[in-house]
């Protein structure tokens, strides 16, 4: 579990400040890659406390950017600390941090997307799931362009418990955009209740920790345009920051394919502001619509007229569970899309009108 305990008394050495790293570097955020720095060492210290007791831990952090939580995280006193930096900009900055260090920090030029942080630490850090978190942790300052996919990507981990989760339930402190942190941690019947609400609390334990103001970072954060759900986007402007902390949970609320749950969860939120049988109605073709969707809910035992954020964990462990049983007894139910029936009528009907203007020419 997270500590609020002090930093280590172990210190770097005296070194520029970030600000003057910045200078020295000429470094500016990339507003493309929704980049903000966050300079005040006494937020990145109380991010690396509410992290938990790091002393001899292996640390990954995720986009350090020009090394602000780096720093506070080394005097924290880690076994070793992994940093992992698109941004070749930033690099000279966490090598003078790595000067400061030697042999605790290890930088890679790499994507977080896409970097196999299961082979980066040694075996012997593995934990069996049901034992307590292992000394491994993950902490990072996480651009917004990348927040949702890849917590989504590491939550899907945790259900195969594989990725940084071969070392058994590793913990996870991160930043997102104020109103997703809140998602993240919603309860049922909360408006911020949303799909990612119910993704992450089905396979952790979830707390918004703490917000950091917007005037913290430099440049501020705004919100940046997304291809997730519209109830994960947000009008854009100036935004806050929250900090949260996941604990993976021994034995998950649904236990259900990561996929499986992602789907139904995914289509009840689709409609958030409609009864959650219009989302449900798209499992299913239109020629079955109406009848397998009537028997969902009924051996479910789900009130068809409640809205999706009213339903609880143990509803969406309902609803999982059943349409698991339908997908067995129809394998191809679980392919359908209910968009690409709607593109195949769109395409059928663009291909009649034509047919019917060619008749009409000759």
């Amino acid at each position: 579990m997270a500590a609020s305990g002090k930093l280590s008394t172990c210190r770097l050495p005296p070194l520029p400040t970030i600000r003057e790293i910045i200078k020295l570097l000429r470094l500016q955020a990339a507003k493309q890659l929704s980049q903000n720095f966050l300079l005040d060492l006494r937020l990145t210290d109380k991010i690396v406390r509410k992290a938990g007791n790091l002393t001899n831990a292996y640390v990954y952090e995720v986009g350090p950017g020009p090394g602000g939580i780096t720093r506070s995280i080394l005097n924290a006193d880690v076994a070793e600390l992994l940093v992992v930096e698109k941004d070749t900009r930033f690099i000279p900055g966490l090598q003078m941090l790595s000067d400061a260090a030697p042999g605790k920090l290890r930088i890679v030029h790499g994507d977080v997307l896409t970097f196999k942080v299961e082979k980066a630490f040694s075996e012997s850090l593995k934990r069996p799931w049901e034992d307590d978190p292992p000394n491994v942790h993950i902490i990072g300052n996480l651009p917004f362009s990348v927040s949702t996919p890849l917590i989504i990507k590491w939550l899907e981990n945790i259900s195969c418990r594989d990725g940084p989760f071969v070392y058994g339930r590793t913990q996870m402190t991160l930043t997102f955009q104020k109103e997703v942190a809140e998602r993240l941690a919603a309860n049922t019947g909360s408006k911020q209740r949303s799909r990612l609400s119910v993704m992450a609390q089905y396979l952790c334990n979830v707390r918004h920790i703490f917000t950091i103001p917007g005037q913290a970072f430099v440049p501020k954060p705004e919100n940046v345009p997304s291809s997730m759900p519209r109830d994960e986007t947000e009008v854009r402007g100036k935004v806050d920051v929250g900090v949260v902390h996941f604990t993976p949970l021994i034995q998950p609320k649904i236990e259900q394919p990561f996929k499986l749950v992602e789907k139904v969860v995914q289509n009840v939120f689709q409609f958030r502001r409609k009864y959650c049988h219009r989302g449900l109605r798209m499992l299913f073709p239109e020629a079955q619509r109406l009848e397998s969707t009537g028997r969902l809910l009924e051996l479910a035992d789900i009130d068809p007229t409640l809205r999706p954020r009213q339903l609880s964990i143990s509803h969406f462990k309902s609803l999982c569970d059943v349409y698991r049983k339908m997908c067995d007894e129809d394998p191809q139910l679980f392919a359908y899309n209910f968009r690409e029936e709607l593109k195949r009528r769109k395409s059928k009907n663009e291909e009649k009108e034509e047919d019917d203007a060619e008749n009409y020419r000759l």
